[in-house]
């Protein structure tokens, strides 16, 4: 049976079991619902909670323990010719073993040992559903007979649905704190290792970037040259260029929207607009590389300047394209929510309405746009399919946007494509890249949190 049949299967009794409940308050109040501690549809509830919700805590937990479980019995049929095997090579012949029950390719000719192992294992796969399908069935069906004996015009049925939920909330919240929690150590431990190899002082003020293996005496060094600067600075220098394009062309539309468009085309305007934050970063990075580079090295040329066919200029310029509808509807909320009467006392005052947006409004909102333009500094700062595809992957050190470079994104995604080593110095770089590129987003949203949070104090 599939998991979308038990979860069906569970529906269908969880529904049955409010509804049950439900009529049975009704019932035990005598039809007078002014008895009742709560309004009938908590009973129902309670009910529906005690049918489904026993039978998926069994149900999560057997498919997170059904896949170790079985194949421990797998192997410990597998014949001694197989058993006998490393470890490594026992986890093939259980790929194999899978493969073959789900009817896949496999990497080699199966032996008759295989074909019974697939076997077994199919059978283990199909008891084990039945039994959850009985198991689950009867405690749905006790669930559903305890609660319903339960219910009576006193039971607080509400108070025992919110606790129900505020569990299932907290779990949620943890849920999302731990996954945190878990890539913030993963990234670290693996950073640790890194600077085992590699002095932090050599990465973050080294000026050359070569993280690929010599094989020669004569070339940078036995382990590559892992000085992470010219990184830093392509990616400043990018996004230094995307900030120039989104910030002054996002805050111009957020107050032409804000404070001269007509209600019809602002609600015009600003959907069009956002239409852009919808189009995948690939597509941007297309555009940048069939239309945006080779204009820009076509104007360069024209002027007798020497333009790279990848430049940061051409990669930074549709990076900041993106990031305008970001930029425009955070400022375009904030300078909606500055109040009105900060602009009706202008006014008083005989100000004019360019007046009143310059001395009044944007002032106000000025810690809120900064914010705001702080998490779009963080967004530029992590984009990755853009720089690839317009900018290149040269590590240069340079400050001249005409020039190819390389951002701290690009080599991290270069180097953890394909096949790698997870023990040497060039692919434990990456995760030191992340780590100071996890380090510095951070502090930005730190930021612009504390900065929006001082707005909100003063004008709300």
């Amino acid at each position: 049976m599939s998991v979308s049949f038990f979860l069906a299967v569970l529906a269908v009794l969880a529904f049955v079991g409010f509804q049950l409940g439900r009529s049975r308050a009704v019932v035990t109040a005598g039809g007078t619902l002014s008895r009742l501690h709560s309004v009938p549809s908590y009973y129902g509830l309670y009910v529906a909670l005690w049918v489904g919700l026993p039978a998926l805590i069994l149900f999560a937990l057997w498919t997170s323990l059904e896949g170790s479980i079985v194949d421990g019995m797998v192997r410990s049929s597998l014949p001694a010719a197989l058993a006998s095997l490393s470890p490594q090579e026992i986890n093939l012949v259980m790929v194999d073993i899978h493969n073959l029950a789900y009817g896949n390719i496999t990497s080699r000719v199966p032996d008759p040992a295989l074909l019974t192992a697939a076997e077994y294992y199919k059978h283990l796969r199909g008891i084990g559903h039945g039994a959850l399908a009985v198991v689950m069935l009867a405690l749905a069906c006790a669930g559903l007979y305890y609660a319903r004996q339960r219910i009576e015009p006193g039971l607080r049925a509400r108070n025992q649905v919110e606790k129900v939920v505020n569990v299932f909330l907290i779990l949620c919240s943890l849920v999302a704190i731990l996954t945190t929690v878990g890539i913030v150590l993963s990234l670290l431990f693996e950073a640790i290792r890194f600077f085992t190899k590699v002095s932090p002082a050599e990465f973050l003020f080294g000026l050359h970037w070569s993280p690929q293996t010599a094989i020669r005496a004569d070339q940078v060094a036995a382990d590559g040259s892992f000085g992470a600067v010219p990184l830093f600075t392509g990616t400043l220098l990018i996004a230094s260029i995307a900030m120039v394009v989104a910030v002054p062309l996002g805050l111009m539309s957020a107050i032409y929207m804000s404070e001269y468009a007509p209600p019809k085309v602002r609600g015009t305007v600003k959907p069009v607009l956002e239409i852009l934050a919808g189009i995948p970063t690939v597509v941007y990075g297309f555009f940048a590389a069939l239309t945006m580079a080779p204009f820009v090295r076509d104007v360069g040329q024209g002027l007798g300047l020497a333009v790279s066919s990848e430049s940061a200029l051409a990669a930074g310029v549709v990076m900041g394209v993106m990031i305008i509808p970001f930029v425009s509807s955070l400022s375009d909320d904030i300078i909606n929510a500055v109040p009105q009467s900060l602009r009706d006392g202008s006014y008083g005052l005989g100000a004019t309405k360019s007046e009143t947006i310059r001395q009044v409004v944007l002032p106000a909102a000025l810690p809120g746009i900064v914010g705001g333009i702080l998490l779009a500094v963080s967004r530029a700062i992590g984009e990755t399919m853009i720089v690839v595809m317009a900018a290149g992957l040269a590590a240069n050190l340079s400050a001249n946007p005409l020039d190819a470079v390389s951002t701290v994104t690009v080599q991290i995604a270069t180097l953890l494509v394909g096949d790698q080593e997870f023990d040497s110095a060039k692919t434990l770089s990456a995760f030191g890249l992340g780590l100071v590129l996890f380090t510095v987003t951070l502090g930005l949203n730190i930021i612009a949190l504390r900065v929006v949070q001082k707005y909100r104090e003063k004008y709300d």
